[in-house]
């Protein structure tokens, strides 16, 4: 199964980085009702497994993909198996067009692979440093026309922007849109804002799309060539990948057949993705192209038609690992591993807003896997087809060669549990600046539960349905329905990170500070909000029920005066929290706002933020001074207490979460 982490849906689409009939090659397929089909997975236990046969294959897929996605809304699917260097079956399931009902062709059909493009980054720089144009673990700077600050004494190298060590921020400005009049140079893209460092390069893993722009930068730079027309001449041209491109928008000659791109496949067809650090996920291609660079690195970089990668330079890709927190799945050059029934497997893993791609090579059995689909689905049915096809395929081809022993239900130190709990953040997040914000909502809660086993409510298998996680290892957990792990690093005796297989490689959790849990922050501020609204609402009540009594205000002077102002304190600071609120889950459901169309409305925010919730503050804390010294009764005195403490909470909240960072750069 395929464990889902659950978040705020905005969370999910901003950090992102960056589911009619099923046509089978061009073919009307006959979707397998529900009662007769094959089961999706089968138990693990046998040592060889089936045959990967053509015959087969084709057969457990024609069952497996029509019904998924019909079931997931999904519009249209390519898959490709290739086998030792040969294509065992490549075919589309769906349409490319719903409203023409074109169907998928793999031969022709241009899917967007979406961060699987950075396999063919990643190459490139790989073919400079066997070439000596290009060094691992130097100083990137070196390389640059423009400097990436270094503010510690370690600098940021090649081999660390390639594992996702180098410490950066996510970078989110820009990152995809739909206006080709936005798009700017590589270089002027890179250079509009360096995301700062927030972790010591080298020691944390952090999902980085700048630093792979960056990466494709050092090879213009290196080779004096822009990077669409260095992998066309160097990748795509060696392999005959003749329908595959990196640029935006697409060539003319290739327009015509991009396949549309869906939210699901009842909505309509979106307009083209322009993505922004363009090395990091820009490709178009098909899926007989994506096989030929399947087969390449299976064949330690060389098909028939010609070499990309010399032998060692491709086993130095695919087996240089980074390990964070053993046992869990590592990051190699690029690749990240996603190993599984004791099979060595590297991929990746690609979205954008509407296509989502997998990529696994099975290393020793020199098999790839290849799954691209053109719509997110319903309830993002999309990744789950993705996770639990490798896995189905995993099982009935490659299954383990018996009963995991690490479950044999032997007893573990249920202590280890309860070391865990508390609230974690990703590594993956922005630090400096207001989706800082997005953190507060977004972060993972660890509890233990009844039995003393591990509980982590925003980790679900593809049902939603909680997961089991049992101890198989000291502070190893593992899921006996999946193949998920959980594994915690200890420091001195305390857990200090955590992760879990489907995103280790490039995502590791840390403890939240107490100061930003949203354990207590989240509850305050919701109170706080609470607080201010009654202030502004029961003001005007409050005046007619005076009227009606004919009782006036006993307030005179200054104390009249800041009677007044902290109700409409109260009220501005509710108005620019809602901007706050509006304004970010515009952008977040919007990525055509993530650019610098919102720029005014972010400074109107921020200057508005600081003069309302300084101001408010200081007004809150005037009205309670006044409150005391004055002859007002105790439940007025407590109210300005309480006021005091909403506006300090609102304050805090906004400097915390970078609401008053005073920058338009995310």
């Amino acid at each position: 199964m395929q464990t889902r982490f659950l978040a705020p849906p905005s969370a999910w689409l901003v950090a992102a980085l960056l589911l009619p009939t099923p046509m089978l090659a061009g073919q009307e397929a006959q979707l397998t009702p529900a009662a007769e089909a094959e089961p999706l997975s089968e138990p693990a236990t046998s040592t060889g497994g089936r045959a990967l046969e053509r015959e087969d294959l084709g057969a457990w897929l024609d069952g497996y993909l029509p019904y998924a996605l019909r079931v997931g809304g999904i519009a249209g699917a390519v898959v490709v198996v290739v086998e030792s260097g040969d294509v065992l079956i490549q075919r589309g399931y769906g349409f490319s067009d719903v409203e023409e009902r074109t169907p998928v062709d793999p031969e022709r059909t241009l899917f967007r692979p979406g961060s699987v493009s950075k396999l063919v980054t990643w190459t490139a720089v790989m073919q400079l440093v066997e070439r000596g144009q290009l060094d691992l673990d130097v100083d990137v700077n070196q390389y640059l026309d423009f400097t990436v600050p270094t503010p510690g004494e370690r600098p940021v190298t090649m081999r660390q922007i390639m594992t996702h060590t180098a410490g950066f921020e996510e970078a989110i400005k820009n990152l995809m849109f739909s206006e080709p009049e936005r798009l700017m140079s590589l270089g002027d893209y890179l250079k509009a804002w360096v995301p700062r460092r927030i972790f010591e390069p080298g020691s944390t893993p952090a999902y980085s799309n700048y630093g792979t722009a960056l990466a494709g930068y050092v090879v213009e730079r290196v080779t004096g060539k822009p990077f669409d027309d260095y992998v066309e001449e160097h990748v795509f041209g060696p392999l005959g990948m003749d329908h595959s491109t990196f640029r935006q928008p697409l060539p003319p000659d290739l327009v015509d057949s991009m396949s549309k791109g869906y939210v699901t496949a009842a909505g309509e067809a979106e307009p083209f993705e322009i993505v922004g650090p363009a090395p990091a996920g820009s490709m178009s291609s098909t899926g007989a192209d994506m096989a030929k660079f399947m087969i390449a690195h299976l064949q330690d970089g060389a098909t028939d038609e010609g070499r990309i990668l010399e032998p060692a330079t491709a086993r130095q890709m695919h087996d240089s690992p980074l390990t964070v927190i053993p046992p869990l799945n590592r990051m190699e050059l690029g690749f990240f591993e996603t190993n599984i029934n004791g099979r060595d497997v590297i991929a990746h893993l690609g979205d954008t807003v509407y296509f989502h791609t997998a990529l696994h090579l099975f290393l020793d059995e020199g098999v790839g896997l290849y799954l691209s689909t053109n719509s997110a689905g319903v309830d993002g049915a999309a990744g789950t087809l993705r996770a639990r096809l490798f896995e189905d395929f995993a099982d009935r081809y490659f299954p383990a060669p018996g009963p995991d022993p690490a479950l044999d239900g032997s007893p573990v130190d249920p202590g280890h549990a309860s070391q865990m709990v508390g609230r974690w953040q990703p590594s993956r997040r922005a630090d400096s600046n207001f989706f800082a914000a997005i953190g507060l909502l977004g972060q993972a809660e660890i509890t233990v539960g009844e039995d003393g086993e591990l509980v982590v409510p925003s980790l679900v298998d593809a049902s939603g349905a909680p997961r089991t996680w049992v101890e198989v290892e000291p502070y190893v957990w593992h899921d006996p329905d999946s193949h998920e792990r959980i594994a915690a690093q200890v420091v001195d005796g305390e857990v200090v990170r955590w992760s879990f297989d489907m995103v280790s490689p490039f995502t590791v959790f840390e403890r939240v500070p107490a100061s930003k849990s949203s354990a207590w922050l989240l509850p305050a501020l919701i109170v706080s909000m609470v607080a201010l609204v009654l202030t502004l609402v029961l003001w005007p009540v409050a005046a007619l029920v005076r009227r009606h009594y004919r009782a006036p205000l006993a307030l005179r002077g200054r104390e009249r005066l800041v009677y007044r102002l902290v109700r409409i304190a109260a009220g501005l600071t509710v108005l620019v929290l809602v901007g706050w609120g509006t304004l970010i889950g515009s952008m977040a459901s919007n990525l055509d706002r993530l650019t610098n169309a919102m720029d005014p409305w972010l400074w109107l925010l921020q200057i508005a933020g600081l003069v309302v919730f300084v101001g408010g503050l200081l007004i809150a804390a005037w009205n309670a001074w006044l409150a005391f010294r004055g002859e007002r009764r105790w439940p007025s005195k407590l109210w300005s207490v309480v006021l005091v403490a909403a506006s300090a909470v609102v304050l805090w909240t906004a400097m915390a979460y970078q609401l008053l960072a005073f920058t338009v750069s995310y």
